[in-house]
């Protein structure tokens, strides 16, 4: 069995979510998300709209992710790739080369960006329509 894991917030989630989930679920047979925790979001200086338990239900009801598990620190993903017998480690390719370190310990692909989406832009288009 071939398994990919990816990681994010995955808060106001949208299509250029479910395209990089199915994307990633493509490569292999398993699909591990780890989804940041609250306080790691805190510690990052971000703010989700849905709590890490409202993200984790949400992400277990689509179909392509086997596993959601937390992401609690920048440094955790070796463990996670070597705890999780992981043979892909997939991200948005606006992080390129930022997780080359992987390599060592498994496949590392970066994958393009659905066009014209991001939680961002739907924030910040929320804040002009509530101004």
């Amino acid at each position: 069995m071939k398994k990919v894991i990816t990681y994010g917030t995955f808060d106001l989630l949208h299509w250029g979510h479910i395209n990089i989930l199915k994307r990633a679920k493509a490569l292999g047979d398993y699909l591990i998300v780890a989804i940041s925790s609250d306080q790691f979001n805190e510690i990052k200086g971000k703010k989700a709209y849905h709590n890490y338990e409202h993200r984790k239900m949400i992400l277990e009801a689509i179909r392509y992710v086997d596993e959601v598990i937390p992401e609690h620190t920048w440094d955790q993903k070796v463990q996670d790739v070597n705890n999780h017998d992981v043979d892909i480690f997939v991200m948005g390719d606006d992080w390129e080369g930022e997780f080359d370190f992987l390599k060592e310990h498994c496949e590392v692909i970066y994958l393009p960006r659905t066009e014209g989406i991001s939680t961002t832009k739907i924030k910040e288009e929320l804040m002009l329509v509530k101004n």
